[in-house]
């Protein structure tokens, strides 16, 4: 109950809704028809940790996600599926 409770809390807070950032993460590189490897490339980012963050199992730093959002021309709510619902 306690969990279910924390997600909702952590989803719906403030009028705030968000998507998982790993699929978000894996959209935006399919979209560009972009590898990990490609995407380390561009970024810097390990490989690994690009796969790890896409399957959910890793939160990345801000700092990452600051790199990934400018790699991919978006901001970093829309990276992590940040939106505000009016």
């Amino acid at each position: 109950m306690s969990i279910i409770f924390c997600i909702f809390v952590v989803v719906f807070y403030g009028g705030i809704k968000m998507r998982n950032y790993g699929e978000i993460l894996k959209e935006q590189r399919l979209a560009r028809g972009l590898t990990l490897k490609e995407v380390e490339k561009g970024t810097g980012i390990n490989n690994g940790n690009l796969s790890r963050w896409e399957c959910g199992k890793v939160l990345p730093s801000i700092y990452f996600c600051e790199i990934l959002a400018d790699f991919y021309g978006i901001t970093v709510d829309e990276l992590i599926g940040r939106e505000i619902v009016k």
